[in-house]
């Protein structure tokens, strides 16, 4: 009696979407109406090497149709990457699956040969259509290992700051020892390190100028371009940032968690507008003074209480002209769950926000060339502190 993987997920698998294993086995056991397949499944933090030798869960399949059972940990996996992004941009987790099957045989239930995973890894975030699945994530991006899906050509202000991230961990793919950053005025390099061993698989990198460690000059910037290296050998493809002169409106930078779980950024320099709504209730208070021994009121009582039950602040924002490359990322900032303003570039101040704008016409380049896109957002702090 032997069982066997038919299915497993890549190496590193992006949390949300499917992480799938399919076992079989091969001998008429499985025929018994009893028969099941048996999956105890660990995950930890930290050390590779850190699995706890008690299992965290323990699923039961029946066989389907095929015969097989299949297994789907996202949901259980998901479920432990309970930190933001902001907080923890290498939030990895490591799991591992150990398989058997029982079948009851008379009174007495049966066990048969265990087959355990090899450790895998899951990041905090999703894969998209078409996609498939157990797809290795160094294919997913043209862009890999640094972690966005671009555009190639994007913009900044010399004030800006801001990081993103490169994976540092072993998936395949050739690991980074540096970000090379090319520029009008020269090159220079970002040295980045992680432990393919422990959770630090994901190692931050400046994309604004202002940013601290950011390698280049300031002074007579154009551009520059940033791409993973190993050693001298290039890997993937390269992103550029040209810089722009501040514009008549105050500037606007979001930064987004994007689908691999980094940041994402925009500067919104055209009108932006904030706005600042209430709600509204009132009631009618008891006046007089009943508990007394004669009855009277105070010239400030009123009959009608008013009391704010709800406050919001919204914040609308338009962008400049956007080539069609930007749809993509868009589309991820549309379904983003951590959007921040970054409203204090000089101290790094952020504020959490939530986006309002639930549709959105992604027009062509072939029609429209340049396109202007508007987003509304709402404060994740309201006005009232209320805890």
């Amino acid at each position: 009696m032997s069982l066997s993987f038919l299915q497993t997920p890549a190496s590193a698998s992006l949390a949300q979407s499917p992480i799938m294993f399919s076992v079989i086995e091969s001998t008429g056991v499985i025929n018994s109406s009893s028969f099941q397949y048996i999956g105890e499944l660990y995950y930890w933090t930290g050390s590779l090497t850190n699995s706890s030798s008690i299992s965290n869960y323990v699923i039961n399949k029946y066989p389907n149709t095929s015969g097989a059972g299949l297994f789907d940990l996202n949901r259980i996996i998901n479920s432990t990457l309970t930190s933001l992004a902001i907080q923890n941009p290498s939030n990895v987790e490591y799991f591992a699956i150990d398989f058997y099957y029982q079948w009851l045989s008379g009174s007495t239930f049966l066990t048969g040969s265990h087959l355990r995973s090899q450790t895998y890894k899951a990041l905090d975030g999703y894969g998209i259509f078409p996609e498939p699945i157990g797809q290795p994530l160094y294919t997913s991006s043209v862009y890999w290992p640094l972690m966005t899906d671009g555009p190639v050509s994007q913009s900044c202000f010399d004030i800006n700051r801001g990081t993103s991230g490169v994976y540092v961990g072993n998936i395949g793919s050739t690991i980074p020892t540096k970000v090379v950053y090319n520029s009008n005025l020269g090159s220079a390099d970002y040295a980045v390190s992680g432990n393919a061993s422990s959770s630090a698989q994901i190692t931050t990198y400046p994309i604004g100028p202002s940013q601290s460690g950011f390698p280049l000059s300031t002074i007579g910037l154009n551009w520059f371009s940033v791409q993973a290296y190993n050693g001298a050998s290039p890997i993937g493809s390269s992103i550029r940032y040209d810089l722009n002169c501040q514009q008549k409106y105050p500037n606007v930078r979001i930064k987004w968690k994007n689908r691999y779980g980094q940041f994402d950024y925009l500067n919104f320099n055209m009108i932006s507008r904030q706005s600042f709504t209430t709600e509204r209730r009132s009631y009618q208070p008891q006046l007089g003074t009943w508990e007394s021994s004669t009855l009277s009121y105070q010239d400030y009582n009123t009959a009608n209480q008013a009391y704010i039950v709800d406050s919001k602040q919204n914040l609308s924002v338009n962008s400049n002209w956007l080539p069609e490359s930007y749809n993509d990322i868009l589309k991820q900032l549309l379904v983003s769950d951590e959007i921040y303003w970054v409203y204090d570039e000089p101290n790094n101040k952020v504020r959490p926000m939530t986006i309002i704008t639930q549709n959105i016409v992604f027009k062509t380049g072939v029609v429209d060339k340049l396109i202007q896109y508007q987003f509304d957002f709402q404060y994740g702090q309201p006005y009232k502190l209320i805890m």
